[in-house]
């Protein structure tokens, strides 16, 4: 990347060493989870595509209490969970975001009962969140953002799920992709 940025003009080099900058603190840096509603504070409006909303509406935002229906708590008891799904590692793992991470990776307004969140699929948001690097992509991975693919999505939509059916990627994208229309253009 060094030897990119020498290549280019001033603005250009500027933008680079930007980027070089946030990508060596994120190298150092243990990414933080912040919760959907410091992401949904930018991902609200219509004009932005309102994803906020639409995580709302969807069945994501309802992963963790789904675990108290009676549909889970039965399926609990025939895997033989020691506990209700809601406690249960093998069920939190793909029905709360950050499962298993350290609790000081954590922000004190993260909310583990709102279930798959934002950064279950874009990764930790503490250093991507703020808005100047949010409005550059590139700065955006550099600093921890994730493009969620096929495998990002089929680390809990798989063999695993005791009420898998089979996972087609392009349909389920289109159930959840939430761009934003001004990106669209």
């Amino acid at each position: 990347m060094k030897r990119r940025c020498a290549s280019f003009g001033l603005l250009t080099s500027i933008v680079c060493v930007m980027a070089l900058v946030v990508t060596a603190q994120a190298e150092d840096a243990e990414y933080k989870y912040v919760g959907v509603k410091s992401c949904g504070m930018c991902h609200k409006s219509e004009a932005k595509g309102n994803q906020l909303g639409q995580w709302e509406a969807s069945k994501h935002a309802k992963a963790f209490e789904t675990l108290a229906s009676e549909a889970a708590l039965k399926i609990g008891k025939e895997k033989g969970l020691e506990a209700p799904p809601q406690e249960s590692a093998a069920c939190l793992k793909c029905h709360v975001t950050g499962h298993g991470a350290k609790a000081e990776l954590f922000d004190a307004k993260f909310v583990v009962e709102q279930g798959v969140q934002c950064e279950a699929c874009h990764g930790p948001g503490s250093e991507y969140k703020n808005m100047k690097i949010m409005k550059d992509r590139d700065l955006s991975v550099a600093a921890g953002l994730v493009v969620p693919t096929a495998e990002t999505c089929t680390q809990c939509h798989n063999e695993e799920s005791p009420t898998f059916k089979g996972f087609d990627f392009e349909k389920a994208w289109a159930q959840v992709a939430h761009p934003n229309p001004k990106n669209a253009k």
